[in-house]
């Protein structure tokens, strides 16, 4: 099994959308602020400078990871997911490596993403790159209980 992670393209809408609403249905944390932004990806994460990355199996999109720019130098790494099925496999490592060095690229001086405690696996992958706990000033997300952020 062959993983390799690409650029997003329109064409690939419905799969960020459909990895997305999978875990956040799972743990019941899905709002309208998230159907918001998997619908309108382009004014919301591409058009503002941010970035969309998709891990792909063959002809399957398994995973993706959004960067979302929220002010010059200053990134939020949103919408990781990988499809229950693939999950286990590093595809989230994969993932977080693209977007860590996009953001490096892209002149990042902090990314921070915001969670909640029910998602232990990723919160303690996210601590495995260094991120870590900060209080949770603010969020477009009514669940988010866990803010932790990265200074490149």
């Amino acid at each position: 099994m062959k993983i390799v992670v690409i650029d997003f393209e329109d064409k690939y809408a419905p799969d960020f959308k459909r990895l997305n609403i999978e875990w956040l249905d799972k743990y019941e944390l899905t709002e309208p602020a998230d159907i918001s932004m998997l619908e309108n990806y382009q004014p919301e994460i591409l058009a503002t400078g941010g970035a969309i990355f998709l891990a792909k199996s063959g002809d399957e999109i398994v995973g993706s990871a959004a960067l979302i720019q929220e002010s010059p130098g200053e990134f939020e790494l949103a919408k990781m997911a990988v499809t229950a099925s693939f999950q286990g496999k590093g595809i989230s490592k994969l993932l977080i490596e693209k977007c860590l060095a996009a953001a490096k690229q892209l002149g990042a001086k902090k990314v921070f993403l915001v969670s909640n405690r029910k998602l232990a696996t990723a919160l303690s992958l996210y601590e495995k790159y260094g991120f870590a706990h900060v209080p949770v000033t603010s969020s477009h997300y009514a669940t988010a209980d866990v803010m932790m952020e990265l200074l490149m």
